[in-house]
């Protein structure tokens, strides 16, 4: 006989162990179903690890300027082996945190893998199986998909485990390679980057698209790439990576840049040129879910095609993000439970990569704003006309606004330098609710901090900047 839930889960990564968490507090019975980890890709393979991976390189980098500060250090060196050690520790800290939530929760947890088996009256039947046999048949009126995604294949480009490596090699290395290639300049790809390059890596990206971070304003792309390219990088651009050849211990390949062929060999490949839906053997085939691409289609409370089934997270698509799929998850919940949430504008979502320098943005790109042929009025300040940066010696970055013209209403906000992580919400709050850059430039920021970049970005839309 089948065990009976008010909601079940599959997944239980930040998507699926939130919408539990919320489900549970309000009321509901929930059972979770987990295959691999509590916490899923991002907690254990993905967000948190490579935060402690990219904190190491920080710090490591700094020993080499301590002279700028006055200080000095003598022959800075790193132990990787305990770099990549307390990366993987900080994951499993969070992990049991994720576990003890549960347990305090009252969720039950199943481990397995969870697929949808058909309706019985208005509950869905959800096996869970272990080793390929069912062990056990749970039934809820609703069941959420949060299985998320894995890192997309290329032909030729397919990821060994040994000298081309995916996310989960690039984090856990016995040593560091001398040379690295790096496919794909998103978010991933430009982190891995910035980590080596920090550690003492030749590094090398390749970038099928004219810009790197192409998800970004270009502006903010080219000062990123001088950037990147200052730290000793070499980036191509519009450039496509043939087939990779391995011999021993390194692989050959040639990358077909706008200037020409370029002959390359490295000791490792880094490749991160997207991602997919875990959408196979979900028993989709027996619902009337739809499937484009490898996401799962939803409307703006994350339902799907079939009555009572849900999907959220990387699973439907993107912009892949821990955040995004932690909101969908609770506007999933509570439209559930008969609430009354505001569907989750995409445009508000914030965008982060955690290289050295950072980068985040909210809204619309100048392009984007531009395109919809909006008048537009935009404010820039650099990061060396502020005290706290200078002090800092952290210079080197610029604070983007912009806004329409006619209305006040901020379109959106980018971000380069130290700490720009942090303070992008500051603008993720400004957009959601709808405040003008009136009251922006109405807004107190406190002083010395970096944030002030902010403020003074909003002014100089008007051109009335204080400080440049």
């Amino acid at each position: 006989m089948a065990d009976f839930y008010d909601l079940i889960v599959i997944g239980g990564g930040p998507g699926g162990y939130v919408a539990a968490l919320r489900a549970s507090q309000l009321g509901m019975k929930v059972a979770l179903v987990e295959s691999a980890q509590l916490g899923g890709v991002c907690l254990n393979w993905g967000c948190i690890p490579t935060k402690a991976l990219l904190r190491a390189a920080e710090l490591y980098s700094n020993l080499f300027h301590l002279h700028e500060f006055g200080l000095s250090a003598t022959n800075p060196s790193f132990d990787l082996e305990k770099v990549v050690a307390r990366s993987r520790h900080v994951a499993q800290q969070m992990g049991r945190g994720v576990g003890y939530l549960m347990k305090k929760a009252g969720i039950t947890v199943v481990e397995g893998h969870g697929r949808l088996d058909g309706k019985k009256g208005e509950a869905h039947n959800v096996q869970v199986l272990r080793e390929g046999e069912v062990s056990v048949t749970l039934q809820a009126p609703h069941v959420i998909l949060a299985t998320g995604a894995r890192a997309r294949q290329l032909p030729g480009l397919e990821q060994d485990g040994k000298l081309i490596w995916g996310a989960r090699e690039a984090m856990t290395p016995a040593s560091l390679p001398k040379r690295l290639l790096v496919i794909g300049s998103g978010a991933i790809g430009t982190e891995f980057a910035s980590f080596y390059r920090d550690m003492g890596s030749e590094v090398t990206i390749a970038e099928v698209a004219d810009r790197i971070l192409v998800a970004e304003d270009a502006e903010i792309s080219q000062l990123a790439q001088k950037a990147f390219e200052k730290r000793g990088m070499k980036i191509h651009t519009a450039t496509k990576v043939g087939s990779l050849h391995k011999k021993g211990d390194e692989i050959s390949t040639t990358l077909e840049t706008p200037k020409g062929k370029i002959d390359l060999t490295v000791d490792r490949v880094i490749c991160a040129v997207g991602v997919q839906g875990n959408v196979e053997n979900l028993g989709l085939e027996k619902t009337a879910v739809q499937v484009e691409g490898s996401f799962v289609v939803t409307d703006e409370f994350c339902r799907t095609g079939e009555a009572g089934i849900y999907a959220i997270g990387d699973l439907a698509g993107p912009p892949c993000l821990a955040h995004k799929a932690s909101h969908e998850g609770v506007i999933c919940v509570e439209k559930i439970s008969g609430r009354s949430p505001e569907p989750l504008q995409m445009m508000n979502i914030p965008g982060c990569t955690y290289s050295r320098p950072q980068i985040a943005s909210v809204g619309l790109t100048e392009a984007q704003a531009a395109e919809k042929g909006r008048k537009l009025r935009i404010g820039r300040f650099p990061f060396r006309a502020n005290g706290k940066a200078v002090a800092m010696g952290e210079p080197d970055g610029l604070t983007k606004t912009i806004f329409d013209a006619e209305t006040g209403e901020l379109l959106g906000a980018h971000m380069i330098g130290a700490e720009v992580t942090e303070m992008i919400q500051g603008f993720v709050i400004a957009r959601t609710g709808e405040l003008t850059e009136a009251e922006l430039a109405e807004t107190v920021f406190p002083h010395p901090t970096i944030s002030e970049t902010m403020h003074e970005s909003v002014l100089a839309a008007h051109e009335g900047a204080l400080h440049i």
